[in-house]
């Protein structure tokens, strides 16, 4: 900002980051200095900061009031995060023109500190969209006896973190869907789609896996497709707007009538977009996976699969656990098909352990020496003897049901 011939002021931030991109979040400490640089004496008054964090929505809708009557309705709706003043030089009060009070700085380069902290409570991440914005900034202003106030404002960007290692985002989405195309009285077969993801959350530059089956009984020649849409919410005075935008997308092959199209994992990027706004008040910002069937002269079969955009990338142990979790979920699917009703009875001791087998078994093994010294002569020979005995005739019905006596001890109470 340029004061005059040779005078400038700027804002700079002390970076938290290696990219020299001033980046904080809630519970930070945002501090840089403002510059001032004169080639004369110059008399100021104050110089001070005005830092501050909001979010506000404007939009304008028309309406009819009868015949050849028509207004335009505004809506605006403001939250306020933080709102903190300082003063760097002098004092309070800009409004009187006199000499008193006031500071002489010398010609040169002049730099004065600021610092103050960021809310402990969740904020909004930074957002630009088309009815709405979230914005943080720091003003400086240089306050003259007999001239109007030289201002500066400067922006930096608040992320409020959003890990994707937590378990709701590391499940698994999914979901199915079946069409049938009608034409006056010809009923053609039905278009059916399934489709997966691996889980919810995902960060920008990951690319989503796809798993879906598309199946075409129909007499039309069908694409199978997927997207990656943003949705912008905006709220005020008890009405919404809203603004869905395109992200990333993919096509499949072309499908004819009868055949069925397959995809193991097929691989959609995640552009560099802003991460999902879900705490705020009055702007919302959210994502979802649309995998669809493009159908000419019909209607899209589609499934929406939600997606959150996080900031934490996953860890990797998370993938780890959330592929066994899902294959254990998996299995005890698999085993809940495969379970009889009634368990089959186990092979008998002599189909298993032939009466050689045994004797052998019974007799002294070299390998055991070490063992057999270690251990009491009498207490080894039980063991071996223990361990190769056949084991109980396998019944469903127990041959030796309780029998409750006086003096059988009682089990203790709990």
């Amino acid at each position: 900002m340029v004061l005059g011939k040779g005078k400038s002021l700027t804002i700079s931030f002390d970076c938290l980051n290696d990219s020299n991109v001033p980046v904080y979040s809630s519970g930070d400490t945002v501090s840089g200095r403002v510059s001032l640089e004169v080639t004369g004496e110059i008399r100021v008054k104050s110089l001070k900061i005005h830092a501050r964090g909001h979010a506000k929505v404007r939009w304008t809708e028309s309406r009819n009031a009868g015949s050849n009557t028509a207004y335009t309705q505004n809506y605006t709706e403001e939250v306020e995060y933080f709102n903190h003043k300082d003063i760097l030089i002098g004092h309070e009060r800009d409004d009187d023109n006199s000499e008193e009070g006031l500071h002489t700085i010398l010609s040169g380069r002049h730099e004065y500190a600021f610092s103050f902290e960021l809310p402990q409570t969740p904020l909004a991440t930074s957002f630009e969209g088309r009815h709405g914005s979230v914005r943080y900034w720091v003003k400086a202003e240089l306050h003259r006896p007999w001239l109007l106030p030289v201002k500066l404002k400067k922006e930096f960007t608040v992320f409020e973190h959003i890990d994707i290692n937590t378990p709701s985002l590391l499940s698994p989405q999914a979901g199915t869907k079946e069409k049938t195309l009608c034409c006056w009285f010809c009923t053609s077969g039905p278009i059916s789609l399934s489709a997966k993801i691996e889980r919810k959350g995902y960060t920008p530059g990951e690319s989503i896996q796809i798993f879906a089956e598309i199946e075409n009984c129909s007499s039309r020649v069908v694409v199978p497709k997927a997207a990656i849409y943003q949705t912008q919410a905006f709220y005020a005075k008890g009405k919404m707007k809203e603004v869905k935008q395109l992200v990333a997308n993919l096509r499949g092959e072309s499908l004819s009538s009868g055949k069925t199209e397959t995809w193991n994992g097929k691989l959609l990027k995640i552009p560099p977009v802003s991460p999902s706004i879900l705490d705020c008040s009055i702007i919302r910002v959210e994502y979802s996976l649309m995998v669809y069937v493009d159908i000419p002269g019909a209607m899209d079969l589609f499934l929406n699969l939600p997606l959150v955009i996080g900031t934490i990338p996953l860890h990797p142990f998370g993938s780890r656990t959330s592929s066994v979790s899902s294959q254990c979920s998996m299995n005890m699917n698999w085993l809940g098909l495969t379970l009889p009703e009634r368990p089959e009875a186990p092979p008998s001791y002599a189909e298993v352990v032939t009466e050689e087998q045994r004797q052998t078994s019974l007799a002294p093994l070299g390998a055991c020496d070490d063992f057999e010294r270690a251990l009491p002569g009498p207490l080894f020979a039980y063991i071996q003897e223990f361990r190769f005995l056949p084991p109980p005739l396998y019944s469903e019905i127990d041959p030796n049901p309780d029998q409750t006596t006086d003096d059988r001890p009682s089990c203790p109470s709990r």
